[in-house]
């Protein structure tokens, strides 16, 4: 059933049903079995090889912990913190390293843990998921701030993002926002370690949709034999 068609009383589950499991493994059977080489294998040829495979992966793990954990806290979850969420310290490391939008290097560079932090923000994102309705993750709103440098949120999430009236730099999302931003960033970096793997002349395994962002006019979705 699509979102839409949702009633407002339905599980917010159902509204995001690939957090639950679809995510993590599609992105553990893309990667698992790739060397050393595969994986830091890097290019400035595409616009999307600049990050290696392992890269790509802790940027996927540590914008979860930004976006279900670092941004807001347990404003997001209103019964109390769910099992696992990282402490003060892990969520400097996790999700405000100095590693651009990435988990720390020095501490997660072997694929296993990069794939077990990746798990661990997805099951905050589950956490989520599990108390509210469709109705609530249209209404409840986070504030954020914009200072013009996310053009394409606006062609993509509609009535979900809005911009405050009184002061500019500040706007709202809403959880089903959130929750599609952090779907579209996962199949958007998903596809790109798939395009470097067949750089690398390895086969995928994963079939995803071209929606959302990369469904957006002049998206780069060149491959390595175009």
């Amino acid at each position: 059933m699509k979102p839409e068609q949702l009633k407002d009383d339905a599980p917010g589950t159902l509204m995001f049903p690939q957090f639950e499991s679809e995510l993590y493994l599609g992105a553990a059977r893309e990667v698992c079995g790739l060397t050393p080489d595969q994986l830091d294998f890097e290019s400035d040829k595409w616009g999307w090889s600049g990050w290696s495979i392992r890269r790509q992966l802790s940027h996927m793990a540590s914008g979860n912990f930004r976006w279900f954990w670092q941004r807001w806290g347990l404003s997001m979850y209103p019964g109390g913190a769910p099992a696992n969420v990282p402490t003060s310290e892990e969520t400097k490391v996790l999700a405000q390293s100095k590693f651009d939008r990435r988990l720390d290097e020095n501490l997660y560079w072997d694929i296993k843990s990069i794939l077990r932090e990746l798990k661990r923000g997805l099951t905050l994102g589950q956490a989520i998921l599990s108390k509210e309705t469709v109705g609530s993750m249209r209404t409840k709103e986070f504030e954020f701030s914009d200072e013009g440098k996310w053009p394409w949120f606006y062609n993509i999430h509609g009535t979900g993002l809005r911009r405050d009236i009184e002061t500019p730099t500040k706007i709202w999302f809403n959880l089903e926002t959130i929750f599609r931003h952090r779907y579209y960033e996962h199949i958007t970096h998903l596809y790109n370690i798939q395009r470097i793997k067949q750089a690398l002349g390895l086969d995928t395994h994963v079939n995803i949709p071209i929606e959302g962002y990369m469904a957006l006019p002049g998206w780069d979705l060149s491959t390595p034999n175009q």
